[in-house]
């Protein structure tokens, strides 16, 4: 079968918690820290349970199914309740499911304060164990891939370095560390690379205090072989290069922020699509911070996900400031 698309990375079964756990602040000569604090040895009551379908590649297939591409999504699932609860979701939104079942289906805890700020307790469980034998034929153009660890890194990699696909990549935090020598075997394949300010300073080993200007960070990113490189920073806006133009795009005013898991798979699928579907980079910086921004006032990482026609109302609605860095 052929896809538009076929996204590759992470499914977790995910429980968001809501409790009255206060957040602190530590404050040294260097730098600040804010945690979630519990009290030991007691027994703390949750005052709101939601149990939803997360992780990268799930959240991903599901923005680029409702933006209309005909979507698949492989990965590494439990042979499990929780694997059972993951097939069902993508069954439900039109995704089919081309990757292997064995072990345990990822877990993760959200765990939110008074504050509406989160820490997340992660199981990978069987999404570290894609092997060769897992994939199937792939049958596509384009591949959108999040963060992998463990086994199935080298699996990916392997996929990617023997196809012939547009790629999409948006790392982690954990991979954009390792520098781009480390990845290097998959990023010189990559078109569209999709980072947060921290992560491509890290990507790039510039040290934080050291942060150049936006325009300077996306030209040192821009000597890597992607075509298109995006860098998002959170109140900041988000940032493209294509090699011809330079576009700062900024938040829509008065945006209430309710829980920001899923916005970033959001925003970086959403730009992904626009591309895709051949609309310009700064079009489609517009449509993907919208998106993002719809899903950041829910709960839930797939929740308000918008269609293709809602996108576009919506984003025609409140005209988004774009600025050109030119």
């Amino acid at each position: 079968m052929s896809f538009d698309i076929i996204t590759i990375g992470s499914a977790t079964v995910d429980h968001f918690a809501d409790t009255d756990s206060e957040l602190i602040r530590i404050d040294t000569r260097c730098h600040h820290e804010e945690l979630i604090a519990f009290p030991l040895g007691s027994k703390l009551l949750i005052n709101e349970l939601k149990t939803t379908v997360g992780g990268g590649g799930t959240n991903t297939a599901v923005t680029f199914a409702h933006l209309g591409l005909k979507t698949a999504y492989l990965g590494k699932i439990g042979d499990d309740a929780a694997g059972d609860f993951v097939l069902s979701l993508l069954k439900q939104e039109g995704i089919t499911f081309i990757g292997a079942r064995d072990g345990q289906t990822g877990f993760s805890v959200i765990l939110n304060s008074i504050m509406d700020d989160r820490s997340i307790l992660a199981y990978k469980g069987a999404n570290d164990h894609l092997l060769d034998e897992d994939i199937p034929h792939l049958d596509t153009k384009w591949i959108y891939l999040s963060s992998m660890l463990g086994e199935s890194w080298q699996t990916v990699v392997d996929i990617i370095a023997k196809g012939n696909f547009n790629i999409a990549f948006n790392p982690s935090n954990y991979q954009a560390k390792l520098g781009y020598k480390a990845l290097s075997t998959l990023v010189d394949h990559v078109k569209i690379l999709v980072m947060n300010r921290e992560e491509a300073c890290k990507f790039l080993g510039i040290d934080h205090t050291e942060t150049p200007h936006y325009r300077e960070l996306l030209e040192k990113m821009y000597e890597l072989p992607p075509e298109v490189i995006v860098i998002t920073d959170g109140k900041e806006g988000a940032f493209v290069y294509d090699g011809d133009h330079f576009f700062h795009g900024l938040p829509k005013p008065n945006i209430k922020i309710l829980e920001t898991t899923g916005a970033g798979d959001a925003f970086s699928a959403t730009f992904t699509s626009a591309i895709i579907k051949g609309i310009n980079t700064k079009t489609a910086l517009d449509y993907a911070m919208t998106n993002a921004e719809s899903v950041l006032q829910y709960k839930g990482a797939k929740e308000k996900l918008l269609l293709w026609d809602e996108l576009i109302a919506q984003a025609e609605q409140t005209p988004r400031k774009i600025e050109s860095l030119d």
